[in-house]
C-alpha cells in the first residue's frame, strides 16, 4: 500500500518553489481577506524554514513568527522583506472596474 502524505506535507512542499509560492499568495489575495493573506504567507515562511527566512530578511526569528501569527499585524516594510527572501516579490495591477 503506497504512504500517502497529509494535506499540510504537502502543501509546505509545493511552496517551496516561487512560482507555487507565488499563485497560492495570489490566490489568497483574491479573497480580499487580509488574514487569508498572512496566513497564506506563514504557510510561505515555514516551507522555506522560519529561521531560514528570518536570517534571510534580518527580522529576528521570534519577531518573524509574531508578525505571522493569527494576531499579527506585520508592517509593510517587514512584509516586503519576507516576500523578497522567499525569492518573491510584490506586483499591483490594475482592476477593471465596471462603468
Amino acid at each position: 500500500m503506497r504512504p500517502y502524505k497529509n494535506y499540510d506535507q504537502h502543501l509546505l512542499e509545493s511552496l517551496k518553489d516561487p512560482t507555487e509560492a507565488a499563485a497560492y499568495l495570489n490566490a489568497a489575495m483574491e479573497e480580499n481577506d487580509s488574514d487569508l493573506v498572512l496566513v497564506a504567507l506563514g504557510y510561505v515562511a515555514r516551507a522555506h524554514g522560519i529561521t531560514a527566512l528570518a536570517q534571510r530578511s534580518a527580522i529576528h526569528r521570534v519577531s518573524l513568527h509574531k508578525m505571522l501569527s493569527k494576531r499579527g499585524n506585520p508592517e509593510f516594510n517587514s512584509l516586503i522583506r519576507i516576500v523578497k527572501a522567499a525569492g518573491l516579490r510584490l506586483s499591483f495591477q490594475a482592476e477593471k472596474i465596471a462603468a
